[in-house]
């Protein structure tokens, strides 16, 4: 995992830091090594905006005396003996934490999978631009665009080493390619601004420039000359560019560190109904190709796929070893490491898709509103409760009428999730995925 997947130096690196530590007096101690590639080009009518180029080989330790545990983080390139008896030397005196632990040995994945994350094609600087200005071409070529605020590509590869005192050393490395462009339509106080993105491990699956030009354009003029709707009780069906929000609202709900805080708006209902019976929840680590997916993870702990909500109803906790430790459970593979410490997160997250299209469901809505982007920090994780701005199209006997803008919607997580009605149009190209979900008995401030 050199410059490609070559990962000899930083697996020495590691396995060096590890039997540093113990050698300093630890009583276990882990070691990631995180690499970092990454080059892009943006452009702004016509002409090249910025290219840049980044470069980083960073390594964590992680060392444990008795119940205490501190962490330190350096360069590759640090001394591993000093860096292993500065961090023995922090847990000597660290207060005891009865929930740090390496996790189960017997948890250790034994033969890390190969999950296709990895595609070796390199990008020049006159690819992406060529990329970057046909995007933008496409924009341009919708009436109604006026103006560009940049269009993007960019290239790269994240990896990380892993070595535990418990003999774990496995690695793996993914790549990714994205392509974005921003546009405005209008003119004057009249303009309006849309986007459009594809992001992807695998060169080849990435949405073809003039593609994603021209949905970026046709998405901005669709917004020109918006209205604010009445104020009241509402039905929302959110676009999937937002109903991914929603599936990330509830990640966010059922991790089990937040669980364990008494932080999350659902710490009391496992096992209890937390969404409409049509509402299944999955996450899914080792999917070939997944955006978010790895063959261990921040702890060497090779996770399987979970239906975190069945039928409505809740299974599981996303948990790391601390975690599941507070909470009296055993880890489920999903610790990340967030520099030297480790938290647990989702993985390829899904709501799953219902039966309807979602034309139909449009159809199905008298009066209603159809929400293609949220803005503001309304949502209390705490407390479930939820307003954020929103604009999108009125919905005038099941048919997108007219854009709308400056106006709030405003509920309850708790209520929002019990009522969520799926489409069929699951896209699983997203870390977090959702398609169109329709909730009733939200309420719309506006006029």
């Amino acid at each position: 995992m050199a410059d490609t997947l070559d990962s000899t130096r930083l697996t020495e690196r590691v396995t060096a830091l590890v039997e540093a530590a113990r050698k300093a007096g630890a009583d276990a101690a882990d070691a990631v090594a995180v690499r970092g590639r990454s080059s892009s080009v943006t452009m702004r009518m016509g002409k090249v905006e910025s290219t840049e180029s980044a470069e980083s080989d960073d390594v964590s330790l992680r060392v444990f005396v008795g119940r205490r545990v501190a962490s330190v983080s350096a360069t590759a390139s640090s001394d591993a003996a000093a860096l292993a008896e500065r961090a023995v030397a922090m847990a000597r005196v660290a207060p005891e934490d009865p929930f740090q632990s390496l996790a189960d040995p017997a948890l250790l994945v034994k033969k890390p999978r190969d999950l296709d994350l990895f595609d070796s094609t390199q990008l020049s600087a006159a690819e992406m631009k060529a990329d970057a200005l046909a995007m933008e071409e496409a924009a341009l070529a919708v009436p109604g665009v006026t103006n560009s605020a940049g269009s993007s590509v960019a290239s790269g590869l994240g990896g990380l080493v892993l070595a535990t005192s418990a003999g774990l050393v496995a690695q793996y490395v993914a790549s990714r390619f994205t392509r974005s462009i921003s546009v405005i339509a209008g003119e004057g106080t009249g303009m309006e601004r849309d986007y459009d993105y594809s992001s992807r491990l695998h060169f080849s699956d990435l949405d073809a420039p003039g593609q994603i030009g021209r949905q970026a354009g046709t998405r901005a003029v669709g917004r020109l000359n918006p209205r604010k709707a009445e104020t009241g009780p509402v039905t929302v069906v959110f676009d999937p560019r937002v109903a991914r929000g929603l599936a990330g609202h509830l990640a966010g709900a059922i991790n089990g560190a937040a669980v364990a805080r008494k932080t999350s708006f659902l710490r009391d209902m496992m096992g209890k109904k937390i969404a409409a019976d049509a509402i299944t929840v999955t996450d899914e680590p080792l999917r070939p190709r997944g955006q978010s997916s790895r063959p261990f993870d921040g702890e060497g702990v090779e996770g399987e796929k979970l239906e975190m909500v069945t039928g409505g109803v809740l299974n599981h906790w996303f948990l790391s070893t601390s975690a599941a430790l507070e909470l009296g459970l055993t880890t489920n593979g999903r610790g990340v490491r967030a520099s030297s410490s480790v938290t647990p997160s989702s993985t390829n997250l899904a709501i799953e898709p219902g039966s309807i299209s979602p034309g139909e469901m449009i159809r199905s809505v008298k009066s209603g509103f159809y929400v293609t982007e949220v803005f503001g920090q309304g949502v209390n994780m705490v407390t479930g409760e939820y307003s954020r701005g929103a604009s999108g199209f009125w919905i005038d006997g099941g048919e997108l009428a007219y854009p709308v803008s400056e106006v709030t919607i405003a509920s309850n997580l708790k209520d929002m999730f019990l009522n969520l009605v799926p489409a069929n149009d699951l896209d699983r190209n997203y870390g977090t995925a959702a398609p169109t979900l329709l909730v009733e008995g939200m309420t719309l401030a506006g006029r």
